[in-house]
Order: C-alpha cells, then structure tokens, then sequence
C-alpha cells in the first residue's frame, strides 16, 4: 500500500512542512511569542515560542502523517482499504497544515481573520467529503467507524457505515452553512459532532443486539 502511494505520501509529506520554509522567510516579522491557540472570538488564548509555532507544529503534523500512514498501511485487513480513501486520508494532515498554520501567521502578523469561520467551514466540507466515502469502506482496523459489533459483523459494518455516511454529510453542510450565514456558536457545533459520533455507535449496538436475539 505505502510502495503505490510513495509519490502522494511524499508530496503531502512536502505540503505539511512548507509553512516552516515560509515561517523562516518571515521570521523577524514574528513576535518571540507566538498566539498558537484561538478561542470562539478569535482571539488567542495558547502561545508557544516561535521556534515550537514555526517549526515544531509542522514537525508533529508530519509525525502524524506518518504514524498514520504507516499503522494503515500494516493493518490486518489493509486488502480492504481502498486506495481511494487511503488517499483521502493521506491529504488530511497536510490541509491541516496549510490551513492551522496560514491563520496561525496571518493573526501573529496583524492580520484579524475570523478563525472560527475559516476552522468550521475547513470541518465541514472535511465531514462532506468523508461521508460520502464512509458508506464504500469495508472493514478494517484503521479507518471508519470501529466499534466491537462492526468489526465482528460485515453487515453491521455496511449498515452502520451507511447511516454514518448519511449523518457526516447532513452535518457537514449544516456546519458549512452555519459558518456561511455566521451562526457560529461553539455549543452548537460540538453538539453536531457529538449527534455525528454516538448515533452509529449506538446504531451498531442496537443491529448486534437484533442479530444476536434472530440467533436466539
């Protein structure tokens, strides 16, 4: 799996460590302590050093990418991970990269973004693009909803996967709306999230429970 992926892997490996190359041309430009956390009103409210902002960050996220890349690709049932979303997942860290990082600066340079709107809109289209690829996924370790009763089921794994796909669009253009139309309320988005999270998980439970009383 890594030897077809080698050249993606690589270039997103390259995307993820870019803002340090742009961190270091902007370097004076930075206070020595840089803003590296943002609350609701966009204001920071974590600071780091510039060397841990600029160069320590993208080192994590590449640390990430790989950790990830590699525990897929070495997973029991890697025959059942398509490339497709073994792609998709190799390009999360390195947007989450150019997008945390670009806010990041933009803010320690001066500039007022609306980071809430920019993070929830980034979150959203992120969940409207893996709900559409939840439902195609069989089953596996690594990627997809992975509860005791999907990974002992198929049909539970299908079915849940299913639902899940449905729920991650819906909510991903609600929170793509929401950002949109600046109804952005911190509450609201993490109770989306948490509705997009718990519900398959119960769903599977309820379908082994149906299954195991059909066997009864």
């Amino acid at each position: 799996m890594l030897k077809e992926n080698k050249r993606t892997l690589i270039i997103a490996s390259v995307i993820t460590i870019l803002p340090i190359i742009i961190g270091i041309f902007l370097w004076n430009s930075f206070p020595d302590v840089m803003a590296t956390h943002f609350g609701a009103d966009n204001e920071g409210n974590g600071f780091s050093s510039k060397a841990f902002a600029v160069i320590g960050i993208p080192m994590i996220l590449l640390a990430v990418e790989w950790i990830g890349a590699l525990v897929t690709a070495h997973d029991p049932r890697k025959q059942n991970i398509s490339p497709k979303m073994f792609s998709i997942m190799l390009w999360i860290v390195p947007v989450i990269s150019i997008v945390a990082t670009a806010t990041m600066y933009s803010y320690n340079l001066g500039y007022k973004m609306n980071i809430t709107f920019f993070a929830e809109l980034v979150m959203g289209l992120a969940f409207v693009v893996l709900g559409n690829y939840l439902p195609k996924a069989r089953q596996n370790y690594t990627i997809g909803i992975k509860t005791p009763w999907t990974l002992s089921n198929e049909d539970i794994w299908n079915r849940t996967h299913r639902l899940a796909g449905y729920l991650w669009v819906v909510g991903g253009i609600t929170i793509v709306v929401f950002s949109l139309i600046g109804f952005t309320k911190v509450y609201l988005m993490l109770a989306i999230i948490a509705v997009m999270a718990v519900i398959p998980y119960i769903y599977s439970y309820s379908l082994q429970v149906k299954h195991h009383n059909l066997q009864s």
